[in-house]
């Protein structure tokens, strides 16, 4: 099937955190994705807002998205969702709202599920209960509102350090290319197959001075931050706008 209007929802991953582009933009799986839709008549939108939940995302970018006539969305989130403490009866709310609202008006909606992320970071296995309600939500929604699938819970690459950013949570251009893949692929779309290949050898096990360099550059900012802004009454992502708002061209 061939795709014009296509347009994707979500989080910072849907912004292509930690993709970067030589001159510093983000790229992601969005846009790799875009890149094999493109042809002729195409356009491409990308309401990806970082720090945004799927409550969120409902309320901002959803009308947005149904305004633009697409063909084609692709939907990631439910991570901010997780790491906010949202119970699993506010996770199962949240997603089938999400996934009914959108597949209200795209003819052909794809949702992601949530890789396992939580051996990767601190107090992990608070997370797992969430984010399995979280891909059992997905997965009810999407079966009963007729969505397109893209269940990368149990992908190996999860365990893999180079497909993770700086941070061990966003994922690096490896990542983003292999999700880029899986999505076209369960839309029966043919695409480079090295996209989803795994990288020769083995990754270097991280060392005890690794792992004070993540605690002390990635971990403890984030939570000071996330702190902070919670007393002031901050949102992650306020102050950020969506990286591609209208259907364009992809060049």
């Amino acid at each position: 099937m061939t795709y014009q209007r296509f347009v994707a929802l979500g989080d910072s991953c849907t912004e292509g955190l930690d993709d970067l582009l030589p001159d510093g933009r983000y790229r992601g799986w969005a846009d790799r994705v875009a890149s094999v839709l493109d042809a002729p008549g195409f356009r491409y939108a990308n309401l990806g807002v970082r720090g945004r939940r799927m409550d969120q995302m409902l309320v901002e970018q959803v009308p947005s998205a149904a305004a633009l006539e697409p063909d084609l969305v692709a939907v990631f989130g439910g991570g901010n969702d997780v790491m906010s403490g949202a119970t699993p009866a506010q996770l199962a709310e949240r997603a089938e709202a999400l996934v009914r609202a959108v597949t209200s008006f795209a003819p052909t909606v794809a949702v992601f599920t949530l890789s396992d992320i939580s051996h990767r970071m601190p107090f992990g296995r608070r997370m797992r209960p969430r984010i399995e309600a979280l891909n059992t939500a997905l997965r009810t929604a999407s079966a009963r509102h007729g969505a397109v699938l893209v269940d990368v819970e149990a992908d190996s690459c999860v365990h893999d350090p180079r497909f993770f950013g700086p941070d061990r949570l966003h994922l690096s251009s490896l990542g983003h290319r292999r999700l880029a893949g899986h999505l076209l692929s369960v839309l029966d779309i043919p695409f480079d197959p090295a996209w989803t290949s795994l990288p020769d050898g083995t990754a270097a096990p991280s060392s005890l001075r690794d792992h004070w360099r993540w605690l002390r550059d990635q971990v403890l900012p984030v939570a000071y931050t996330r702190t902070r802004n919670k007393l002031i009454g901050r949102q992650p992502g306020d102050g950020f706008t969506p990286k591609r708002p209208r259907l364009l061209p992809l060049a």
